[in-house]
């Protein structure tokens, strides 16, 4: 059974997940960490608790949830996967880092190309890929049915979801993709966002004030 660790970074407050089973292999998403404290902080969890990074994943490409991918991928030796669609947001990557102030001296560029409904496997669990745009293009969840749980990025949140003013935005499409691929998911499973608090499918379904089914 998977096992989560959520450890938050960078001042937009991005969400990294660490996910592990008994076989100790696990699989970080959104790297965000974006200073040697945070490095710290993931390294020591993952080497604390001896885990063994099989892969690295992007929900997507915006600058504040791709950070610490570089210097991830080289301490680990693991290569990066997110959907292709991400791309076009990594060219201007490092000046939109700069001008947050934020550290992005290098750009990693996904090796494993993400496709809707692709199982992903890693010790003896797996996760479903769901394309998601609407927020971002490329954006993508991942499903673990047996733990009943869904990783959503910037796609939904708690009583809210990603904005669609940014380029590549496009508010029907969001919804389109919520009420597509994760409204279908069972009411109890569990939202890990990109921001902010866990949810429920069920309780975004007639809460959500955005996206909420009538």
């Amino acid at each position: 059974m998977i096992q989560l660790k959520k450890l938050t970074f960078n001042a937009f407050q991005v969400n990294t997940y660490i996910l592990f089973d008994e076989t100790g292999e696990c699989v970080i998403i959104d790297a965000a960490n974006s200073n040697e404290e945070e490095d710290n902080r993931l390294f020591e969890y993952i080497d604390d608790n001896k885990l063994k990074p099989s892969i690295l994943l992007s929900t997507h490409a915006h600058v504040d949830h791709i950070l610490g991918n570089a210097i991830v991928s080289k301490r680990y030796n693991v290569k990066l996967g997110a959907h292709a669609g991400g791309e076009l947001y990594l060219d201007n990557a490092i000046a939109s880092a700069s001008s947050f102030g934020m550290r992005l001296t290098e750009v990693l560029h996904p090796e494993i190309n993400l496709i809707d409904n692709q199982t992903l496997t890693f010790g003896n669990s797996s996760l479903k890929v769901f394309h998601t745009p609407g927020h971002a293009t490329g954006s993508a969840c991942f499903y673990n049915k047996e733990a009943s749980f869904v990783i959503t990025g910037d796609v939904l949140f708690y009583q809210s979801i990603g904005r669609t003013d940014l380029p590549g935005g496009d508010y029907n499409l969001l919804k389109n993709s919520i009420w597509g691929k994760l409204f279908v998911l069972p009411d109890s499973t569990k939202v890990h966002p990109g921001h902010g608090p866990d949810t429920s499918i069920g309780s975004e379904k007639t809460d959500n004030p955005f996206i909420a089914i009538g």
